[in-house]
């Protein structure tokens, strides 16, 4: 079988890469005979055009003799190949509007799709994705953000940094008032934000402290969806029913937006569940919150703030309290700044390959070897032309014109 890895299309142009050089000579070693490689030359990505020379890996202009193509974002209609099959993020499974365009043409193209977002194991668990860089990048950039906000200390850029080993020396920089700090969130992407409030030192704390206590260094929490949901009906809380049935609970959040101030939001949220507060509460004096990192980034979500994404170049917008609008970033002490980036992991895009590749290696390398392979199928959109049965609901959004 023949491999292709894609130059990416998305601009601004991602870094990131599905297999490494060395992870590609690795497959090579574990499966003798079965695996060849061609990439794409890439000006832009992470890993260099003669890294993957060095490995014996081919570097190609055109794909067109794989039967297997991975990529990572979106890739772009002009560059689809027809017959093939392609694995990367593709963001149509939510009927996403701007890709619509995408899924039609990968039809028209007798395609097969299948997307990483997809890719569960036997308990339905995803198996492959960047949610931890998303975590890690997302919680740093929350410490730039508040130095920039506060002026109490200087730090790089993520992107800046060369890797995690040079992101975690400047966060040695870090010098926190007795402040308080919210995490939401406890999957991969909020156990990727956790790595750096654990490398900063910091303290965690209950929920009832973090409420009820005073402390002279800086603390944080890590909040679960049953600290700030309660029944509409009776207060209560059941997690089976919050997930079945969200829309019979509201938030009760608003009490930890006036002890803290950094949100570092790393939640997954359903649209039928309540969102954390609504944006006219920011406007009263007791809201404490004054730097929200939204690692999630669902742009009017869960996070009320979230008005707008931001990209890697551009991070940070502030929220006026008062009228609610973005204004410029770190113009008043009284705003409220808030990153958004939709795009985290490729500020440190060899790492974050790098952890992505091992996971590919783990779950779909093995399995593009089988005839038939049940996490490969339940990861498949489209083939032959038309939308497979799990995924036949997205057929009045591909024949939608509007």
């Amino acid at each position: 079988m023949k491999i292709g890895i894609i130059r990416e299309g998305k601009n601004p142009p991602d870094r990131r890469t599905p297999f490494t050089p060395a992870q590609i000579k690795q497959i090579q070693e574990d499966f003798p005979g079965k695996f060849t490689f061609q990439v794409q030359s890439s000006p832009e990505r992470s890993y260099s055009d003669q890294e993957y020379l060095q490995e014996g890996v081919e570097i190609v202009e055109d794909l067109v003799d794989c039967e297997v193509i991975f990529g990572v974002k979106e890739v772009p209609v002009s560059r689809l190949i027809s017959n093939k099959t392609f694995f990367f993020f593709s963001h149509t499974i939510k009927k996403q509007k701007y890709n619509r365009n995408l899924l039609k043409s990968v039809l028209d193209q007798n395609i097969r799709l299948l997307d990483y977002e997809v890719l569960k194991d036997e308990q339905g668990k995803r198996v492959v994705a960047f949610g931890r860089w998303a975590g890690i990048v997302g919680a740093y950039n929350a410490f730039w953000t508040y130095g920039q906000k506060t002026d109490l200390f200087d730090i790089k850029r993520a992107y800046q940094c060369f890797d995690r080993k040079e992101l975690n020396s400047e966060l040695k920089k870090v010098q926190l008032p007795p402040i308080k700090i919210i995490v939401t969130g406890s999957g991969r992407v909020g156990n990727g934000a956790l790595e750096i409030l654990r490398e900063l030192g910091l303290k965690e704390v209950s929920s009832h402290d973090f409420l009820h206590s005073y402390f002279d260094e800086a603390v944080y929490v890590v909040l679960h969806s049953s600290d700030y949901n309660r029944r509409k009906s009776d207060g209560g809380y059941e997690k089976e029913e919050f997930y079945n049935f969200p829309e019979r609970y509201e938030s009760h959040f608003l009490k930890f937006a006036e002890e803290g101030e950094i949100l570092i939001s790393a939640h997954y949220w359903d649209p039928e569940a309540p969102r954390l507060f609504e944006l006219k509460d920011i406007a009263h004096p007791d809201f404490g919150l004054s730097v929200i990192a939204d690692i999630s980034c669902d742009v009017n979500g869960s996070v009320p703030t979230t008005i707008q994404s931001t990209n890697i170049l551009n991070p940070v917008f502030d929220i006026d309290r008062n009228s609610g609008e973005a204004i410029d970033p770190f113009g008043s002490q009284t705003s409220i700044s808030v990153m958004a980036i939709d795009n985290l992991p490729c500020e440190l895009p060899r790492e974050s390959s790098r952890d992505f590749g091992n996971q590919l290696i783990q779950w779909v390398i093995p399995e593009l070897e089988k005839d038939t392979s049940p996490i490969l199928e339940g990861a498949t959109i489209a083939r032959d032309g038309d939308l497979t049965l799990e995924f036949m609901y997205l057929t009045d959004f591909v024949n939608s014109q509007s």
